[in-house]
Parts: structure tokens; sequence; C-alpha cells
């Protein structure tokens, strides 16, 4: 019933990621969701986020962040790491994935989504047909909208974490 909101991989932080495992599986994209994946919501690239992305580059990776919010957030957030960038995505729409991995010059096969909502960030990685990775939000703080989706979104991890024996 829940599957389709399933994330292939569930870890704490997207700093956690064995990124040089993925480059030796063939992955060479990166999409990333910004705001309680890589810094709490609304807060600007820190020195943390600014080294992953030159450490991503080092091993090889393309990225590209992938986000609902506007220009004006995503752009600023961008400016100390420099890498594409897709505001206003509608996620969990297909078009904006694809359209990420066309300025990658990667596809399905080889795309990772890392992001921390499974309604706009694993659901869309899975209707495009790529690998996601779900970690856990970065900060309590969230808009009041998100808060409703974080209930909803405890009762599919509980299957989750329930149908992978980690309960």
């Amino acid at each position: 019933m829940f599957r389709c909101f399933f994330p292939d991989e569930y870890l704490d932080s997207a700093y956690d990621i064995d990124y040089e495992k993925l480059y030796q599986e063939g992955y060479r994209g990166l999409l990333f969701d910004i705001d309680n994946t890589l810094v709490p919501h609304g807060a600007p690239a820190d020195e943390r986020a600014v080294k992953l992305f030159a450490r991503l580059r080092e091993i090889g990776f393309k990225s590209c962040f992938l986000s609902n919010n506007q220009i004006e957030r995503v752009a600023s957030f961008n400016e100390k790491i420099g890498e594409h960038y897709i505001e206003n995505a509608h996620k969990p729409a297909v078009r904006n994935y694809e359209r990420a991995m066309e300025l990658l010059g990667t596809d399905r096969s080889n795309t990772v989504f890392i992001g921390d909502q499974l309604f706009t960030d694993v659901y869309g990685a899975k209707r495009v047909g790529i690998r996601n990775i779900l970690v856990k939000p970065i900060h309590p703080k969230e808009e009041i909208q998100i808060v409703f989706k974080r209930y909803l979104e405890r009762i599919v991890l509980y299957f989750y974490k329930k149908e992978e024996g980690t309960l």
C-alpha cells in the first residue's frame, strides 16, 4: 500500500553517505534537496556543505539542487557551492527530475536523488525511476505544511522499517 513511498535507502544524514561507493557502482549524477537535507530550513550553505560539494566534484560527480523553493532561496544557497539548480521544481512531478538529469548529462541508470521528504523527494524519484536516499531532517523547525506531512511520513516509515526488519 505504501511501497511507492518507500525509500531505496534510509540514512541519518546526507553527510554520512558513502559517495565513493556510489561512484564505484557507476553513479555519476546526484540530485539534492536543500532544506533540512543539507542545512536547516532557510539557512545559507555552511562550511560542511561547501566541503561536501568540493569533495563530490573531486570524486567525479555532477550535482544539481532540485528544490520546490523559489529562485531567491535556491540561488543564494548555491552562491558558495556553484552547482546546477532548478528552483520551483514542483516535486514530486517528474519533469524537473528529468530536466536535472539533462543538465548533468546523466540518466535514470546513473543518477541518485538525496532528500529528507517521502512525499516529494522520494516519491518523485521513484516516479521518474531513479535511485533515492532518504535522510533524516537536519532540524525539527519546519513550515506548517511540512509538519503535517511528517505525521503521515511516520506512518509510512513504520511500515518501511517493519518490511526492512529494522523495527
